[in-house]
C-alpha cells in the first residue's frame, strides 16, 4: 500500500532526482497536472495554453511520517516567491503548487507554508505564491518517457532550481 503526492517546483528533471533519493520513496515520476488539455505534450505545455504545471509524482509508503520531510524539501528546492518562473525558466507551467490528496496533505502545506514564509521574509523575499490545491478533478499526465528520470540518464542534464537558499529546518516539520 502506497500514498502519492503530487509537486511542482519549476522545471522538473531536478525535483524528481531529490525526491527519488528521499527516504520513503518508493517511485518517482514526472508529468503535467494543473491544466484543461487532455493527454498534453512537452511541447503543448511549453506553449502556456494548457495550464499544466510540471509536476513531480512521488509515491511513497502509506503511513510513511515523511510527508512533512518532503513538503520541507519543496519549499527548499526553488523559490516559492517567483510567480510563473524559475530562474532562466519563464512560463506558467514553471509555476509553484502542491496538488494535495488527503486532508492531512493539505494541512501539512499550509503549515509549512507559514513557517515558510516567516523564514525567508527576513531574507528579503516577498509573499510565497505557490498554489495549495486538492487533486481533486485534476489528473496527472506522465510526461514522455525521455522525460522520466531524465537526469539518472543525463547525469550532466539541466537541472534549474533557484532556490531561496533558505532550507525548511527539519525541526520544524508539523
Amino acid at each position: 500500500m502506497s500514498s502519492i503526492a503530487y509537486f511542482a517546483t519549476g522545471c522538473f528533471w531536478g525535483a524528481e532526482r531529490r525526491f527519488w533519493k528521499m527516504p520513503g520513496v518508493i517511485r518517482t515520476s514526472v508529468g503535467y497536472m494543473g491544466g484543461t488539455t487532455s493527454h498534453p505534450t512537452y511541447e503543448q505545455v511549453c506553449t502556456g495554453l494548457t495550464g499544466h504545471a510540471e509536476t513531480v509524482q512521488v509515491e511513497f509508503q502509506a503511513g510513511d511520517v515523511n510527508y512533512p520531510i518532503y513538503v520541507g524539501e519543496f519549499w527548499s528546492m526553488h523559490d516559492p516567491t517567483s510567480l510563473n518562473a524559475q530562474g532562466n525558466d519563464i512560463g506558467s507551467q514553471y509555476r509553484s503548487a502542491i496538488f494535495f490528496t488527503t486532508p492531512e496533505q493539505e494541512r501539512i502545506a499550509l503549515a509549512t507554508k507559514s513557517i515558510y514564509q516567516e523564514l525567508i521574509r527576513p531574507a528579503g523575499y516577498g509573499e510565497i505564491v505557490t498554489e495549495i490545491l486538492p487533486v481533486d478533478g485534476r489528473i496527472f499526465w506522465p510526461a514522455e518517457e525521455y522525460h522520466q528520470r531524465y537526469l539518472e540518464k543525463n547525469p550532466n542534464g539541466y537541472d534549474c532550481h533557484s532556490s531561496t537558499g533558505v532550507i525548511y529546518p527539519k525541526e520544524r516539520h508539523v
